[in-house]
């Protein structure tokens, strides 16, 4: 299950100026569809009208389609945590997680609270059907958790957070919290879920301040 994703990253050190352009098309349409038409909803054609490419090129560079999806995991990774900097970077107040999450809310407000978060819709479709997909969306979150827990721990280090704080457990609950508010946001079409449950989460993290 794994060799499309071992090919890809072959073949892209191997990639002409020319070729990384085609195919990071190829996936930043393909991510584009997926994200509103789902992947099961996204057919090869259909990234290849959008993408102005052919069929060779997309199974010459991903193999097949699930090693395009793979990419797409990656791509919609990179640029939602590239989006969320330099405030992801910086997580290491009560101050900071607020405006952090708001300002997801805000995005959220937007786009009319459609469509979700990237990462969470791709794994609520794939987790139950696709090992490699599953594995490389674990990877995901852990990239997205991990700034959350360093912030905390460095507001522990720092003496501000209790040494009874669970850090982990509690960068985990924002996560969560996180995704569990936009997925009821997206259904009921208001921000009003998600942020009443990242400001629980985050009432709860500044209960453990040192007073």
């Amino acid at each position: 299950m794994s060799a499309p994703a071992k090919t890809g990253e072959s073949k892209r050190q191997r990639l002409t100026e020319g070729g990384r352009k085609t195919r990071e098309r190829i996936i930043e349409t393909a991510a584009e569809l997926m994200f509103h038409r789902g992947v099961g909803g996204t057919s090869i054609p259909d990234i290849q009208a959008a993408a102005g490419v052919s069929a060779s090129q997309i199974y010459h560079y991903f193999g097949d389609k699930q090693g395009l999806v793979l990419a797409v995991i990656d791509h919609q990774t990179d640029a939602q945590l590239a989006r969320q900097r330099p405030l992801l970077d910086n997580l290491d107040s009560i101050e900071a997680l607020r405006e952090w999450c708001d300002r997801a809310g805000s995005r959220q407000d937007a786009r009319g609270c459609e469509g979700g978060c990237e990462i969470g819709s791709l794994a609520s479709e794939l987790a139950d059907i696709d090992q490699s997909a599953r594995t490389r969306l674990v990877s995901a979150f852990d990239r997205w958790e991990g700034p959350i827990r360093s912030g905390l721990a460095r507001m522990q280090a720092r003496g501000e957070l209790s040494e009874r704080a669970d850090t982990a457990a509690l960068a985990t609950a924002l996560l969560a919290a996180i995704q569990g508010g936009m997925l009821l946001s997206q259904v009921r079409r208001s921000s009003t879920a998600y942020r009443q449950a990242v400001s629980a989460v985050i009432d709860h993290i500044e209960s453990h301040l040192v007073r």
